[in-house]
Formats: C-alpha cells, structure tokens, sequence
C-alpha cells in the first residue's frame, strides 16, 4: 500500500468573481513540488443560488503554461475563449481546456441555471505542463459525460468514471501531454475499492461528499485532501457514509516552477514575458 503522508483540511472558502465560492484544496504555492504534476484544485460549493437575471461567474482573464480541467457534478456552466471555442457544461460533463502559449477565458453560470437558480457544486483542477510543451498551441476538449467510461467496483461497492488514464481496462477520453489519472469515484455506504496506481507516481484522494477510511487507517471527510508517497502500487478506500472522491495520479514533472496568478512557466524571464503579450494583446480576444 502507499504510505500516507497527511490528510489536510481545506481552508476558508474565497469568491472567484462573483459565481463560484471555491475552497482551494492545494495550490502550486505549497505543494508544488509534492504534487507535481497538479498545480491547483478548487472546490466550488456546493451552493444553491437564488433565480437571477444577469448569469453570476468570472469574466474575461488570461492563462498560459498548463491546463484547467472543470469537473461539474451539479447546476451548469458556460464559457467562451479567444481561439473561438465555447459551450455549455452540467453535471457529469467536463471540460479540459489546454491553455499552453496563452489564451483568454470567461465562465459564467449557463442562462437557464441562472434563470431557474439551483444548487451548484464543480472542481477546477490545474494540470501542469512540460517546458517543452508550453507554448503549445491552445486546445479545447468537451467530454461529456456520455462519453466517459464507467467501471462497476466488485460487491456492489460503487462506480468509477474513468475521465483520464486507465483503470480495470477502461481508458479515459481526455488526450494528456504527461501520464495522469483522473478517477471520479463514486461509493456506497460499508462499500470498498482497492485501486493500483504505478509506483512513482504522485497520488492525492480528494473528498467531496461524505466520510472515508483510507488504507484502513486514517479517516477523512469532506472537503479533505489526503496525500500519499510515491512508493507502492495500491489504495485502499472504505465508505463509511455514501462518498464521492476524485482521485489524481500523475507521473511528476521534474522542472522549475516559476508562478505569477494565472501563468505557470518556469522561470521569472517567462513570466515577465507572459504579461508583457497579454498587456499587448498577444493573446487574442473574445468575440461577442
């Protein structure tokens, strides 16, 4: 089994504009190095809002140098960026948007979510990139959640969707530039699920809903991120209550991390030049 080296809370929920109340799980700031190749996850609610007119989110604002990967499970979503793609995401959907050598974006609660209100509950997750991949060419990546394997666990225990990598033969549909998985696991009260995960590779369990016994030793509830080492092949995860978790697997990027907001390169002459093209308008726009 993979040794656990913490189980961490989340800290204090934070406005990202006026749509989404995220509790950042980790961020490159802190586990950089640890979590390579992740750079960020945020829990967004879940939360109900009330019907409004004008649709709640965040507007327009660049990235560059990774990848933002949105996991809604609850309400929808609906974004634009400056290469022209766009659409609307709801529950099971996800979207995997490869900003690399730079694009601009906006989300915003989909019209009919705004206008019926609802309770909305998703998870950004940023997924580095190699240097040499980088300045890459922006690229768009709608999986709905049709398209999305299921794995049925043994003993009724639950459900895997198998959105990256591969799991019991089943192989997500998102392309990746390095070797990572991405488990959204499903299990029902008293069920189990022992998962084989390479070794050397980083290995985080995200709780989202309900209570859970990882390597039949330490609990962790919702909203707790547990950490586990590189060495070893399995995790073993027991529902105490029904439970969702995401698990993350990636085999890790060992390169410099230079970070500034929402670019992501590796070294401060890069980031210098990263705003210096989006304050010139490098990066395109968003057309109306």
């Amino acid at each position: 089994m993979k040794k656990i080296l913490a189980v961490q809370d989340a800290p204090a929920p934070h406005w990202v504009g006026d749509g989404f109340p995220a509790r950042s799980m980790f961020s490159y700031h802190s586990h950089a190095a640890q979590l390579s190749p992740f750079l960020l996850l945020d829990y967004a609610g879940p939360m109900k809002f009330e019907p409004a007119t004008r649709p709640r989110g965040v507007g327009q604002h660049p990235h560059r140098g990774f990848e933002t990967v949105t996991i809604v499970y609850k309400g929808e979503v609906e974004h634009k960026d400056s290469t022209g793609a766009g659409g609307k995401i709801g529950p099971g959907d996800v979207q995997w948007m490869t900003a690399a050598s730079g694009i601009l974006h906006e989300e915003f609660h989909s019209r009919e979510f705004t206008r019926e209100g609802g309770v909305l509950e998703m998870v950004q997750l940023w997924v580095n990139l190699p240097a040499k991949d980088k300045m890459s060419p922006p690229r768009y990546q709608t999986l709905l959640d049709r398209e999305i394997p299921v794995v049925e666990l043994a003993d009724n225990a639950g459900k895997v969707r198998v959105i990256a990598g591969e799991h019991a033969g089943q192989k997500g549909p998102a392309k990746t530039f390095t070797p990572i998985d991405v488990w959204d696991i499903r299990l029902h009260r008293g069920g189990t699920g022992t998962f084989e995960v390479p070794p050397g590779r980083t290995l985080a369990l995200i709780v989202l809903q309900g209570t859970i016994m990882v390597n039949a030793e330490s609990v962790a509830r919702e909203a707790q991120m547990v950490v586990l080492g590189r060495d070893g092949e399995q995790v073993s995860i027991e529902a105490n209550t029904d439970a969702t978790v995401l698990l993350l697997s990636g085999e890790p990027i060992a390169e410099p991390i230079a970070g500034y907001g929402p670019f992501v390169m590796n070294t401060q002459a890069e980031i210098r030049q990263a705003m210096d093209d989006f304050n010139s308008g490098k990066f395109g726009q968003i057309s109306r």
